[in-house]
């Protein structure tokens, strides 16, 4: 099963959530609406904020705001910010770790899926999470890489 970890997942609540707040929030605040513990929002906007994707502001009107428009971050930014490379196998990303890839037959062909997934993860964006569900649904369609031989 391919599974995002449950800080990724929550990175991801949080940063929609503050999607839709125009001014900094704190991590208390942030706790409060999305019911994650502020030892958690805390520690992940500590990592978000090295990533870049969040900005933290001093002062009475204190707190973290988007580094960036909620258009211009991805649901691949957040995931990259939590998980690292993103790749669904070591072979995909060009690592060596395989000690099969030298007479791998689906070796050539996990470069092109694992190029779809990451496609897909960014033509979604936290404006597109913070954007209520419709009847058509909230996200463009994603051209899938066909891979040729």
């Amino acid at each position: 099963m391919l599974k995002i970890g449950k800080m990724s997942d929550y990175a991801t609540v949080l940063l929609a959530e503050m999607a839709g707040i125009s001014q900094a929030v704190s991590a208390a605040n942030l706790s409060a609406r999305t019911q994650l513990p502020v030892p958690t929002v805390a520690k992940l906007l500590k990592q978000l904020s090295k990533a870049q994707l969040v900005t933290s502001l001093r002062g009475a009107a204190g707190g973290y705001t988007l580094a960036r428009s909620p258009e211009s971050i991805t649901v691949a930014d957040v995931l990259g910010a939590l998980e690292g490379p993103l790749s669904l196998t070591e072979c995909a990303q060009g690592g060596s770790g395989c000690n099969r890839q030298h007479f791998c037959g689906t070796k050539r062909h996990w470069h092109h899926i694992n190029q779809a997934v990451i496609a897909a993860l960014k033509a979604v964006t936290l404006a597109d999470l913070a954007r209520p569900i419709s009847s058509a649904g909230n996200f463009k369609s994603v051209v899938v890489i066909e891979a040729r031989t």
